[in-house]
């Protein structure tokens, strides 16, 4: 089956570390329902997109203190916090969902931003440039976090976004917050895994200027 032109789900850290383990309620300290959740959702989600010819691209991210830059590590020092999703271990393994064979996967050392992978292959954007897309489908963790990180740079870049609003949750400030400062400086159109104008692109979109 094709699926619509020009758009791919990317989802993001869904990683065992931020979704399920001590790791990760100690970290969220909410409800761990919600975690439950949103990974279930962005499982149903995945599924869907497959059914539909959507591609589907994996972020990960990688805390190893070889990764970090001096700033990341002194933020740690003072904070007390411990890296997370180091490479090899249980935590840095994809949570719920995997990708199938032929998925890209693109890793975040130390950083937030997916676009700021590093090393042969870890270019996101020029991946989507070179499939065509233009209208990224963003789900996973934290909706404040990588998840907004990635959303201001793929908007800054020239790609129309839509949040799915049941997969993922925020971290440190009110999701509702969160996805209403999205969708009023990014122009994201936040709505759920199960609206169908979900995994299309904008219809009125404008053409490129010409000089």
């Amino acid at each position: 089956m094709t699926g619509p032109a020009g758009t791919a789900l990317v989802v993001v850290d869904l990683q065992n570390d931020f979704c399920a383990g001590p790791v990760a309620r100690a970290r969220f300290g909410g409800d761990g329902a919600v975690l439950e959740a949103v990974v279930a959702n962005s499982v149903r989600a995945v599924h869907r997109a497959r059914r539909a010819g959507v591609e589907v691209v994996f972020v990960r991210f990688l805390g190893d203190t070889v990764h970090q830059g001096a700033a990341w590590r002194a933020r740690d020092r003072r904070l007390g916090k411990e890296p997370k999703c180091l490479e090899g271990t249980w935590g840095a393994e994809f949570h719920g969902v995997a990708p199938a064979p032929g998925e890209r996967v693109f890793t975040k050392r130390a950083c937030f931003d997916a676009f700021l992978g590093e090393g042969p292959g870890e270019d996101l954007e020029e991946h989507l440039r070179a499939s065509g897309t233009r209208h990224l489908v963003l789900a996973g963790l934290y909706a404040d976090v990588c998840v907004d990180s990635t959303a201001r740079t793929a908007f800054q870049k020239g790609f129309h976004l839509t949040v799915l609003t049941d997969c993922t949750t925020s971290l440190h400030l009110p999701c509702d917050d969160v996805l209403r400062f999205m969708r009023v400086l990014y122009g994201a159109r936040t709505t759920t895994g199960d609206d169908p104008a979900a995994w299309t692109a904008p219809a009125h979109e404008e053409e490129p200027c010409t000089p």
